[in-house]
């Protein structure tokens, strides 16, 4: 497992050239879940020392391609440093504007909402929100992607036919398209087979056509 996650580093960096060259301006990519805790403490201890080192090897040239790091999730439950290395990261990449990356890390669908749920109830408590004032709008600024559109496209490699907890508020009329392709072996071809499918639905978002 800890090459195949070497190698969907690989693969991040050959989306991330291949989103630039078709002008998609918003990439999100599911890093780590709150449920990946539970996997192994070495497979952990990987994956967040893959996440330093990917930091430490790519922030210059990410900055060069004038890309926006965005970091979605609970930064506080993980390590100091690692926190402090993606706050650096973030804040010196913060007016660039070709391409925002968003990045899941420590996320979960579930506990966003759940935390927007009780900053929104903190709020009505302290007389900052009436209740009849509360909406989607207003739920969608509590969440990690305030101020960002919700996804057009959701791709979901390995043939899996479960979202995972990912943006379960943001992909209410998403299109879904599932390759059998192992996010390690995603490249330039696939992605444009996802797009060009995309462009073939017809997005009602519960209207008609």
């Amino acid at each position: 497992r800890q090459i195949g996650h070497k190698a969907g580093i690989e693969s991040l960096k050959r989306t991330i050239e291949a989103v630039i060259d078709l002008g998609v301006p918003i990439l999100t990519v599911y890093a780590f879940s709150t449920e990946n805790w539970k996997r192994p403490y070495e497979e952990v201890n990987h994956l967040m020392n893959l996440l330093l080192d990917y930091l430490a090897s790519e922030l210059s040239s990410l900055h060069e391609k004038d890309i926006k790091l965005q970091i979605l999730g609970d930064v506080f439950g993980l390590s100091a440093r690692i926190q402090e290395e993606l706050a650096a990261a973030c804040e010196k990449t913060a007016n660039n504007s070709t391409l925002l990356l968003n990045i899941a890390l420590n996320y979960g669908g579930r506990m966003e909402i759940m935390s927007a749920t009780k900053r929104i109830a903190e709020k009505v408590l302290q007389g900052q929100l009436l209740l009849d004032d509360i909406n989607e709008n207003e739920f969608s600024r509590e969440l990690f992607t305030a101020g960002v559109p919700d996804p057009d496209l959701l791709i979901r490699t390995a043939g899996e036919l479960r979202i995972s907890n990912f943006l379960l508020w943001q992909i209410a009329y998403s299109e879904i398209w599932i390759t059998d392709v192992l996010w390690p072996d995603f490249n330039r071809e696939v992605l444009q087979q996802a797009i060009d499918e995309y462009q073939k639905r017809d997005r009602r978002f519960g209207g008609t056509p």
